[in-house]
Protein backbone atom coordinates (compact mmCIF):
# COMPACT_ATOMS: atom_id res chain seq x y z
CA UNK A 1 0.00 0.00 0.00
CA UNK A 2 3.02 2.24 0.72
CA UNK A 3 4.16 1.43 -1.99
CA UNK A 4 1.17 2.05 -4.34
CA UNK A 5 0.82 5.51 -2.51
CA UNK A 6 4.22 6.57 -3.58
CA UNK A 7 2.73 5.64 -7.16
CA UNK A 8 -0.43 7.68 -6.71
CA UNK A 9 1.45 10.58 -5.30
CA UNK A 10 4.25 10.66 -8.00
CA UNK A 11 0.75 10.56 -10.69
CA UNK A 12 -0.29 13.85 -8.83
CA UNK A 13 2.96 15.32 -9.08
CA UNK A 14 3.55 14.90 -12.94
CA UNK A 15 0.13 16.30 -13.59
CA UNK A 16 1.05 19.43 -12.06
CA UNK A 17 4.47 19.66 -13.97
CA UNK A 18 2.65 18.55 -17.33
CA UNK A 19 0.26 21.66 -16.31
CA UNK A 20 3.08 23.95 -15.69
CA UNK A 21 4.34 22.49 -19.37
CA UNK A 22 1.37 23.13 -20.62
CA UNK A 23 0.95 26.51 -19.64
CA UNK A 24 4.27 27.52 -20.44
CA UNK A 25 4.11 25.97 -23.61
CA UNK A 26 1.31 28.56 -24.80
CA UNK A 27 3.09 31.74 -24.11
CA UNK A 28 3.69 33.99 -27.33
CA UNK A 29 6.66 34.25 -28.69
CA UNK A 30 9.05 37.56 -27.95
CA UNK A 31 12.16 38.61 -28.92
CA UNK A 32 14.54 35.89 -27.11
CA UNK A 33 12.10 32.65 -28.10
CA UNK A 34 10.70 34.22 -32.02
CA UNK A 35 8.87 30.50 -32.17
CA UNK A 36 6.97 30.83 -28.80
CA UNK A 37 7.72 28.20 -25.87
CA UNK A 38 6.24 25.25 -27.38
CA UNK A 39 9.16 23.01 -26.37
CA UNK A 40 8.82 23.99 -22.87
CA UNK A 41 6.39 20.57 -22.47
CA UNK A 42 8.94 18.74 -23.49
CA UNK A 43 11.40 19.87 -20.69
CA UNK A 44 8.64 19.50 -17.97
CA UNK A 45 7.71 15.96 -19.26
CA UNK A 46 11.52 14.78 -18.84
CA UNK A 47 11.87 16.44 -15.94
CA UNK A 48 8.23 14.16 -14.83
CA UNK A 49 10.03 11.30 -15.73
CA UNK A 50 13.72 12.11 -14.16
CA UNK A 51 12.41 13.28 -11.00
CA UNK A 52 9.12 11.60 -10.19
CA UNK A 53 8.61 8.54 -12.26
CA UNK A 54 12.31 6.96 -11.80
CA UNK A 55 12.98 8.51 -8.07
CA UNK A 56 9.65 6.83 -7.20
CA UNK A 57 10.44 3.39 -8.47
CA UNK A 58 13.59 3.12 -6.95
CA UNK A 59 12.39 4.21 -3.47
CA UNK A 60 9.38 1.26 -4.10
CA UNK A 61 12.19 -1.37 -4.52
CA UNK A 62 13.95 -0.09 -1.77
CA UNK A 63 10.81 -0.17 0.15
CA UNK A 64 9.64 -3.87 -1.44
CA UNK A 65 13.41 -5.18 -0.45
CA UNK A 66 13.22 -4.18 3.26
CA UNK A 67 9.54 -5.68 3.48
CA UNK A 68 10.64 -8.71 1.77
CA UNK A 69 14.04 -9.00 4.09
CA UNK A 70 11.85 -7.92 7.19
CA UNK A 71 8.52 -9.82 6.56
CA UNK A 72 5.21 -8.64 8.93
CA UNK A 73 1.98 -8.80 8.72
CA UNK A 74 -0.61 -6.88 7.54
CA UNK A 75 -2.88 -4.53 9.70
CA UNK A 76 -5.57 -3.75 7.83
CA UNK A 77 -5.84 -5.82 4.53
CA UNK A 78 -10.15 -5.17 3.73
CA UNK A 79 -9.50 -1.76 4.39
CA UNK A 80 -6.49 -1.59 1.85
CA UNK A 81 -8.49 -3.33 -0.58
CA UNK A 82 -11.21 -1.06 -0.58
CA UNK A 83 -8.97 1.57 -1.25
CA UNK A 84 -7.34 0.26 -4.34
CA UNK A 85 -10.77 -0.47 -5.32
CA UNK A 86 -11.85 3.03 -5.45
CA UNK A 87 -8.05 3.87 -7.10
CA UNK A 88 -8.99 0.89 -9.91
CA UNK A 89 -12.33 2.51 -10.64
CA UNK A 90 -10.50 6.31 -10.92
CA UNK A 91 -7.98 4.97 -12.32
CA UNK A 92 -9.75 2.89 -15.05
CA UNK A 93 -12.06 5.77 -15.64
CA UNK A 94 -9.05 7.77 -16.52
CA UNK A 95 -7.55 5.54 -18.48
CA UNK A 96 -10.49 5.33 -20.79
CA UNK A 97 -9.77 9.27 -21.61
CA UNK A 98 -6.71 8.90 -22.39
CA UNK A 99 -7.61 5.60 -24.75
CA UNK A 100 -10.28 7.24 -26.79
CA UNK A 101 -7.67 10.23 -27.08
CA UNK A 102 -5.13 7.76 -28.66
CA UNK A 103 -7.94 5.89 -30.71
CA UNK A 104 -8.53 9.65 -32.04
CA UNK A 105 -5.60 10.50 -32.51
CA UNK A 106 -4.23 7.10 -34.63
CA UNK A 107 -7.29 7.47 -36.44
CA UNK A 108 -6.28 10.13 -38.51
CA UNK A 109 -2.76 8.51 -39.17
CA UNK A 110 -2.04 4.92 -40.84
CA UNK A 111 0.75 3.51 -41.92
CA UNK A 112 0.48 2.14 -45.30
CA UNK A 113 -3.21 0.05 -44.74
CA UNK A 114 -3.00 -0.19 -41.46
CA UNK A 115 -3.92 1.84 -37.60
CA UNK A 116 -1.26 2.94 -35.39
CA UNK A 117 -0.53 0.54 -32.81
CA UNK A 118 0.01 2.18 -29.06
CA UNK A 119 4.46 1.18 -29.52
CA UNK A 120 4.17 3.08 -32.25
CA UNK A 121 1.99 5.60 -31.43
CA UNK A 122 4.62 6.27 -28.56
CA UNK A 123 7.26 6.57 -30.96
CA UNK A 124 5.44 8.80 -33.23
CA UNK A 125 3.99 11.13 -30.67
CA UNK A 126 4.83 14.54 -30.71
CA UNK A 127 2.28 15.41 -27.59
CA UNK A 128 4.00 14.00 -24.10
CA UNK A 129 0.56 14.79 -22.38
CA UNK A 130 -0.83 12.43 -24.41
CA UNK A 131 1.61 9.15 -24.32
CA UNK A 132 2.88 10.14 -21.12
CA UNK A 133 -1.31 9.77 -19.28
CA UNK A 134 -1.42 6.76 -21.81
CA UNK A 135 1.53 4.49 -19.84
CA UNK A 136 1.27 6.59 -16.41
CA UNK A 137 -2.78 5.41 -16.22
CA UNK A 138 -1.85 2.15 -17.89
CA UNK A 139 1.13 1.47 -15.07
CA UNK A 140 -1.20 2.44 -12.03
CA UNK A 141 -4.09 0.11 -13.26
CA UNK A 142 -1.29 -2.84 -13.26
CA UNK A 143 0.27 -1.02 -10.06
CA UNK A 144 -3.29 -1.55 -8.58
CA UNK A 145 -3.73 -5.08 -9.50
CA UNK A 146 -0.28 -5.94 -8.05
CA UNK A 147 -0.75 -4.61 -4.79
CA UNK A 148 -4.02 -6.12 -4.27
CA UNK A 149 -2.23 -9.35 -5.42
CA UNK A 150 0.16 -8.71 -2.50
CA UNK A 151 -2.49 -7.47 0.14
CA UNK A 152 -4.27 -11.30 -0.49
CA UNK A 153 -1.27 -13.13 -0.66
CA UNK A 154 0.07 -11.78 2.54
CA UNK A 155 -3.11 -11.25 4.50
CA UNK A 156 -5.66 -14.43 2.79
CA UNK A 157 -2.78 -17.01 2.00
CA UNK A 158 -0.28 -16.66 4.66
CA UNK A 159 2.87 -15.85 2.55
CA UNK A 160 4.40 -12.54 3.85
CA UNK A 161 6.67 -11.92 1.78
CA UNK A 162 3.90 -11.53 -1.07
CA UNK A 163 4.00 -7.89 0.30
CA UNK A 164 7.17 -7.53 -0.54
CA UNK A 165 7.13 -8.63 -4.22
CA UNK A 166 4.37 -6.71 -4.93
CA UNK A 167 6.25 -3.94 -3.78
CA UNK A 168 9.30 -4.55 -5.59
CA UNK A 169 7.13 -5.16 -8.74
CA UNK A 170 5.32 -1.82 -8.58
CA UNK A 171 8.84 -0.02 -8.32
CA UNK A 172 9.88 -2.14 -11.24
CA UNK A 173 6.59 -0.70 -13.41
CA UNK A 174 7.86 2.69 -12.19
CA UNK A 175 11.18 2.91 -13.56
CA UNK A 176 9.96 0.68 -16.78
CA UNK A 177 7.09 3.57 -17.25
CA UNK A 178 9.95 6.02 -16.47
CA UNK A 179 12.06 4.83 -18.67
CA UNK A 180 10.13 4.34 -21.72
CA UNK A 181 8.68 8.25 -21.22
CA UNK A 182 12.79 9.04 -20.57
CA UNK A 183 13.25 7.60 -24.11
CA UNK A 184 10.23 9.39 -26.03
CA UNK A 185 10.56 12.61 -24.71
CA UNK A 186 14.52 12.53 -25.34
CA UNK A 187 14.39 12.73 -29.27
CA UNK A 188 11.90 15.47 -28.65
CA UNK A 189 13.86 17.63 -26.95
CA UNK A 190 16.84 17.21 -29.36
CA UNK A 191 14.50 18.22 -32.19
CA UNK A 192 12.67 16.13 -34.20
CA UNK A 193 10.85 15.92 -37.27
CA UNK A 194 7.38 15.63 -37.91
CA UNK A 195 6.05 11.74 -38.03
CA UNK A 196 6.35 9.66 -41.02
CA UNK A 197 2.90 9.93 -42.15
CA UNK A 198 2.46 13.33 -41.60
CA UNK A 199 5.44 13.94 -43.52
CA UNK A 200 3.75 11.73 -46.49
CA UNK A 201 0.52 13.83 -46.53
CA UNK A 202 2.80 17.12 -46.52
CA UNK A 203 4.48 15.64 -49.67
CA UNK A 204 0.92 14.79 -50.87
CA UNK A 205 -0.07 17.80 -51.17
CA UNK A 206 2.44 19.87 -53.54
CA UNK A 207 2.16 16.90 -55.63
CA UNK A 208 0.13 17.43 -59.40
CA UNK A 209 1.25 21.27 -59.52
CA UNK A 210 3.06 22.76 -62.11
CA UNK A 211 5.85 24.07 -59.91
CA UNK A 212 5.73 20.72 -58.02
CA UNK A 213 9.44 19.73 -59.85
CA UNK A 214 10.72 22.44 -57.96
CA UNK A 215 10.26 21.29 -54.37
CA UNK A 216 13.32 19.62 -53.80
CA UNK A 217 13.09 18.93 -50.11
CA UNK A 218 11.01 19.37 -46.85
CA UNK A 219 12.37 19.74 -43.45
CA UNK A 220 10.54 19.64 -40.47
CA UNK A 221 10.94 20.51 -36.56
CA UNK A 222 8.58 20.30 -33.60
CA UNK A 223 8.92 23.16 -31.75
CA UNK A 224 5.82 21.74 -29.33
CA UNK A 225 3.13 19.63 -29.79
CA UNK A 226 1.09 21.76 -31.88
CA UNK A 227 4.01 24.19 -33.39
CA UNK A 228 5.79 23.13 -36.72
CA UNK A 229 8.81 25.19 -38.55
CA UNK A 230 8.88 23.46 -42.01
CA UNK A 231 12.13 24.38 -44.34
CA UNK A 232 11.32 24.05 -48.10
CA UNK A 233 14.34 24.02 -50.73
CA UNK A 234 13.34 25.12 -54.18
CA UNK A 235 15.23 24.81 -57.20
CA UNK A 236 15.58 27.46 -59.85
CA UNK A 237 13.27 27.75 -62.19
CA UNK A 238 10.61 29.80 -64.54
CA UNK A 239 7.47 31.28 -62.39
CA UNK A 240 6.73 33.68 -60.24
CA UNK A 241 8.31 32.51 -57.18
CA UNK A 242 6.85 34.87 -54.22
CA UNK A 243 3.67 33.46 -55.95
CA UNK A 244 4.87 29.43 -55.74
CA UNK A 245 5.97 30.24 -52.23
CA UNK A 246 2.17 31.81 -51.18
CA UNK A 247 0.61 28.80 -52.42
CA UNK A 248 3.22 26.28 -51.26
CA UNK A 249 2.70 27.72 -47.81
CA UNK A 250 -1.16 27.60 -48.36
CA UNK A 251 -1.91 24.08 -48.91
CA UNK A 252 1.08 22.85 -46.36
CA UNK A 253 -1.01 24.73 -43.99
CA UNK A 254 -4.18 23.41 -45.23
CA UNK A 255 -2.90 19.98 -44.62
CA UNK A 256 -1.96 20.44 -41.01
CA UNK A 257 -2.92 23.54 -39.10
CA UNK A 258 0.24 22.86 -36.63
CA UNK A 259 2.64 24.71 -39.36
CA UNK A 260 3.09 27.99 -37.98
CA UNK A 261 5.79 29.10 -40.53
CA UNK A 262 7.28 28.02 -43.96
CA UNK A 263 11.13 28.86 -44.47
CA UNK A 264 11.92 28.70 -48.00
CA UNK A 265 15.78 28.41 -49.12
CA UNK A 266 17.10 27.91 -53.00
CA UNK A 267 18.63 24.96 -53.65
CA UNK A 268 21.42 24.49 -56.67
CA UNK A 269 19.46 23.40 -59.84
Amino acid sequence: MLTEAIHSTSDCINQLLLLVGVKRGKLPSDASHNFGYGMEIYFWTFVVAVLVLLAGGAYSIYRGWTALMHPHPIASPNLGLAVLLLSAIFEGGSFKVGYRQYKRVVARHRIPGRPVNVIEFIKLSKDPSLYESLLEDGAALAGVLVAASGIIGSAHFGWLRADGVASLTIGLILVATGTSILVATRSLVAGEAVAPPVLRDLRASLEGQPWSDRVADLATLHLGPSCILVAVTLLPGPGNGAQIGQQIEQRLEATDPRIIEVLFRLGLG
